[in-house]
């Protein structure tokens, strides 16, 4: 997009056909550096055309015409949509139609508001879009005598929209029962804001969306705790998936393998040596295959308690079972066991049980490593990291 400064010192948006069209002049840096200092990082003055450049001038020839470049707006687009203080062209013109339509006693067409959930980019967007949907559903009421709600695919569409404009704080709102928007909430529109989360490791919006559900008596899904539990892997947040643990299972969840992975995953990584066995023993009520995370973090729960030798055990028999295209990937996890996981797991020791599982460790990993090549498995392990490892 070019950014041309007018006689009146505005900015005015033109495409790059525009400019070739009225055949634009050569434009002067100077003229242009006090409009653009407050866009463009590193002082950058010109007008905007392609990708983003730093600190100089950049410029191009259309038919023998200079145009300067400054790219920072290219850039700084997406951000802004989302950051815009008014509702984009689309949505507006949506809201009005719709909205004289409701004036004129006329419901209007379901086609106009799903146009306007999928146009939605940024907050001023959602708020048009929760307000048409409060007077469509005063209208239904009123009017049409239609006291049910809208379906709760409608409902996942406009959560779905509120995580694309990160208007979040509407997004919650849709999760209510008892709303005055005439949504109906499910747990899949719980999803979309969770996965929002995930994506944004956003520990605190997780609590506030699980608080919601709770409020509202939503049914808790085995989907709901793979989000949940690897929100809480991914901030170091035990103490949360302990908690939501307990009410997952209290709710009479039925828990993936992906998400008894992740517990016990985060359990050796803290190594909380019992809390790995118990989430292993309730693993098998629900999930009979082992998977490679599970039979890693088993074999991190034995040398935690000094039995290398079983924890070689574990490994081989985990080895032999998997399928051939999975075994190079025992390898690849046993080298992260050997230079990634004692560091991690000294790090969450208190000060005084540090050194002494660095000694245990440095002693008992080895041993693992012969134990295994003695059981025929043919593992080359780089022990350098290992013999770092410090207090």
């Amino acid at each position: 997009m070019l950014r041309l400064l007018t006689a009146t010192s505005r900015l005015r948006l033109l495409t790059v056909t525009d400019a070739c069209r009225y055949r634009l002049p050569t434009l002067a840096a100077t003229s242009l550096h006090t409009a653009t200092n407050d866009l463009c990082p590193n002082h950058i003055s010109g007008v905007a055309c392609g990708k983003l450049e730093t600190s100089n001038f950049k410029f191009q020839q259309w038919g023998g015409y200079t145009v300067y470049r400054c790219p920072a707006v290219a850039r700084l687009s997406s951000v802004a949509n989302k950051e815009s203080s008014h509702p984009t062209e689309a949505v507006e013109e949506l809201y009005q139609k719709m909205l004289k339509s409701v004036e004129a006693q006329t419901m209007p067409p379901n086609a106009w508001l799903w146009s306007l959930i999928s146009n939605c980019l940024n907050r001023e967007d959602i708020k048009l879009l929760f307000q048409i949907l409060q007077k469509l559903r005063i209208f239904r009421l009123s009017n049409l005598r239609i006291h049910s709600n809208f379906n709760s695919h409608l409902c996942m569409r406009v959560s779905e929209a509120c995580t694309r404009a990160d208007a979040l704080d509407y997004g919650l709102k849709a999760l209510w029962k008892h709303n005055i928007y005439g949504l109906t909430p499910s747990i899949g529109s719980a999803h979309y804001l969770l996965s929002y989360a995930k994506e944004h490791n956003d520990d605190k919006l997780m609590v506030k969306i699980m608080r919601v559900l709770e409020k509202n008596s939503m049914s808790l899904q085995p989907g709901t705790a793979d989000i949940v539990f690897s929100i809480c892997h991914n901030t170091n947040k035990w103490d949360l998936i302990s908690k939501y643990s307990a009410r997952f299972l209290k709710a009479g969840v039925k828990l993936h393998q992906t998400a008894f992975d992740i517990w016990m995953e985060f359990a050796a990584k803290i190594g909380d040596v019992q809390s790995i066995w118990k989430i292993g023993k309730l693993r098998e009520k629900f999930v009979k295959r082992p998977t490679l995370s599970n039979g890693f973090s088993c074999a991190k729960g034995h040398l935690l308690e000094h039995n290398p030798e079983t924890a070689a055990a574990t490994i081989h028999i985990l080895y032999k079972n998997l399928p051939d295209l999975k075994k190079p990937q025992v390898i690849d996890e046993l080298q992260k066991l050997i230079s990634q996981w004692p560091q991690e797991v000294i790090r969450k020791q208190k000060k005084e049980d540090k050194q002494a599982l660095i000694e245990a460790l440095k002693r008992d990993i080895p041993d693992m490593v012969s134990s295994l090549l003695n059981m025929g498995l043919d593992v080359t392990m780089d022990l350098k990291e290992l013999s770092k490892q410090e207090a």
